[in-house]
């Protein structure tokens, strides 16, 4: 499993980002069982920097607090198995790791949210990475049946690594 964190701003927080990236990350590939090393880039922005992907790649000119980017087309969500008849497409060619895609999180809204929620700027930025990391493995929330599957996955994952609202 690879990652990769950038931070284009000045904030630090005051837990290590990287190692929870690395374990919700480690989580969510668990528990969709997914059967290969995978690869994600995370970016980390500012309001401006997260408005300006939005209004790019989705045209909507607000700042937002997740963005994911798959780099796959799963049948059905987690569904890994038809993954290899398009290996130049989805693995790379050197590491041999899936290409699951890219997350985007504004560190702006980490901290507006956490605050609002009343709930730790931790609790709040793992919850943006299993939610961007289940986008990544095909799960979407546009129905409420979906997002109810989504929402206690998220939930499960972040419980199962000790990260709650607490």
């Amino acid at each position: 499993m690879t990652f990769y964190v950038e931070n284009e701003t000045d904030t630090e927080f005051a837990f290590p980002a990287e190692a929870v990236v690395g374990q919700v990350m480690e989580e969510i590939l668990s528990r969709e069982s997914c059967p290969y090393e995978a690869q994600v880039n995370v970016l980390l922005t500012d309001n401006e920097g997260i408005r300006t992907y939005n209004r790019t790649y989705r045209g909507m000119d607000r700042p937002t607090d997740v963005l994911s980017f798959p780099n796959l087309d799963f049948d059905s969500p987690a569904d890994f198995s038809m993954l290899e008849e398009h290996a130049a497409d989805y693995f790379d060619m050197e590491s041999g790791e899936l290409l699951l895609g890219d997350i985007i999180i504004s560190v702006d809204k980490v901290m507006e949210q956490a605050e609002s929620y009343g709930h730790s700027q931790k609790r709040e930025f793992a919850f943006l990475v299993a939610h961007s990391m289940l986008h990544l493995c095909g799960y979407d929330h546009m129905e409420e049946e979906e997002a109810a599957v989504m929402e206690e996955k998220q939930r499960a994952a972040l419980s199962r690594i000790g990260i709650t609202r607490d």
